[in-house]
């Protein structure tokens, strides 16, 4: 990918496609400077209902993602700050979609609508307790060509209220840099994932704005909130996202407790240019899943192939702690050095989308819970025709990535979802 610091935020218009490439060095400066009572929290906070009340000034060591939250807080105005600091309750936590924020609720309109619904052909996977997404349909029903091959969907949902907290194109260019620094301290550096991958995301989402979407679509329309109280104690949640994007990052007693549910998808999914620069954001994921399946020999591959065909994820939004209760694929144990190399890698490509020193923790045990994971697919091995399909579930880890049909663009287009057996919503179940 090709990335510019030159750019100007002012010059811009709502998009604002510099927010990413181009104000490192104001971001550098700032950063000097409705539950139910059935919910639960683990937050210090918590009260009888379940909630954590949110305040933006405890006690945070200097550097960490709680201080650069209260920072990029402190940016606000006294409106925008009532919009972006929230409780932390399981049911703002689960306010993330695939879907641009318009189209879930129904209101701008583009080219959009809802992807193709994501269940296999025979249904749920054996053992799997998942439901309809909330919601439904945005307005305007299903697009042409769009659909399932049997039950419910499972990539189009999040809640029909949309998404918590304030848009990108509602902030300044002060209140986008201490964002800014924020996101970057919460995601990681590896070239073509964490904040790599997301810059190109939002290039990816300006593309569509540009080409068909409408005002639908573009980095204006991602949202950032914070839930419960950004410190060294307690329990908070760092949430950003929108069309194809949710970050979840949440921590307790100031260190990551959760980086799950994480949505990664782009269209348009080859490479593309915006602005004389070229992207491709799920280059890295796509490329190692298709190494990894190249890498199976023919016993290998038949083991690991699903009698259904899956035309969108198992556990997208809306389906949350919904995991099979039985493994499917070939075992992790059964395959060679080199090619548990491989897997471990297709775990990586979403591991290190979160901060570095994080990343290492986290794929620490996953290696250590290799062999006893699967990894099952459908369709074909290259990854790139409609429905084609792969899986690598373990003890802990869960990832999928799915080719869907073009929604504003023609050609197919990922969708992908990493999760955690144990710690999505930071462990937060009800």
């Amino acid at each position: 990918m090709s990335t510019s610091n030159d750019l100007n935020l002012a010059d811009r218009p709502l998009g604002r496609r510099a927010l990413l490439a181009g104000i490192p060095g104001l971001a550098l400066l700032v950063a000097g400077c409705s539950s139910s009572d059935d919910e639960s929290s683990t937050g210090s906070t918590a009260t009888s209902t379940g909630t954590s009340t949110a305040t933006a000034d405890g006690e945070a060591a200097a550097g960490s993602v709680a201080a650069l939250a209260q920072a990029f807080y402190n940016t606000l105005d006294a409106d925008q700050k009532t919009t972006v600091l929230l409780d932390y309750t399981l049911d703002n936590a689960k306010r993330w979609s695939n879907l641009p924020q318009g189209l879930i609720t129904g209101g701008a309109g583009g080219g959009g609508g809802m992807p193709s619904g994501g269940m296999p052909s025979g249904g749920m996977p054996s053992g799997a307790t998942g439901e309809m997404p909330s919601g439904g349909p945005p307005s305007g029903g299903m697009p042409s060509g769009s659909g399932t091959s049997g039950g419910a969907p499972g990539g189009g949902g999040g809640s029909s209220q949309g998404r918590v907290g304030i848009a990108l194109g509602e902030l300044s260019d002060e209140q986008l840099a201490a964002f800014t620094t924020l996101l970057k301290a919460a995601t990681g550096t590896t070239s073509g994932l964490g904040y790599d991958e997301i810059e190109q995301q939002l290039a990816a989402d300006d593309y569509l704005q540009d080409n068909g979407g409408g005002d639908t679509y573009g980095r204006g329309q991602f949202y950032v909130a914070i839930l419960g109280s950004p410190q060294d104690s307690g329990t908070w949640e760092f949430q950003f996202g929108g069309h194809h994007m949710a970050v979840a990052n949440t921590y307790v007693d100031g260190k990551l407790a959760g980086a799950t549910p994480s949505f990664r998808g782009s269209e348009p999914f080859q490479k593309f240019e915006l602005d004389g620069q070229s992207y491709q954001p799920m280059k890295a994921k796509h490329q190692a899943f298709a190494a990894l399946l190249a890498g199976l020999n023919t016993k290998q591959l038949t083991a690991a192939k699903l009698a259904d065909t899956y035309s969108d994820l198992v556990l997208g939004p809306g389906n949350d702690w919904a995991f099979p209760t039985e493994y499917e694929g070939v075992q992790i144990s059964t395959l060679s050095a080199k090619q548990k190399k491989l897997a471990l890698a297709a775990i990586a490509g979403y591991v290190n989308d979160i901060a570095d020193d994080d990343a290492a923790t986290v794929l620490a045990k996953y290696e250590e819970e290799l062999d006893d994971t699967y990894i099952a697919y459908s369709g074909t091995t290259a990854l790139t025709e409609r429905n084609d399909y792969i899986r690598i579930d373990g003890p802990s880890v869960w990832i999928e990535f799915s080719m869907q049909n073009g929604i504003v663009l023609s050609g197919n287009h990922p969708h992908s979802v990493w999760r955690d057996r144990t710690s999505d919503y930071g462990g937060t179940q009800s």
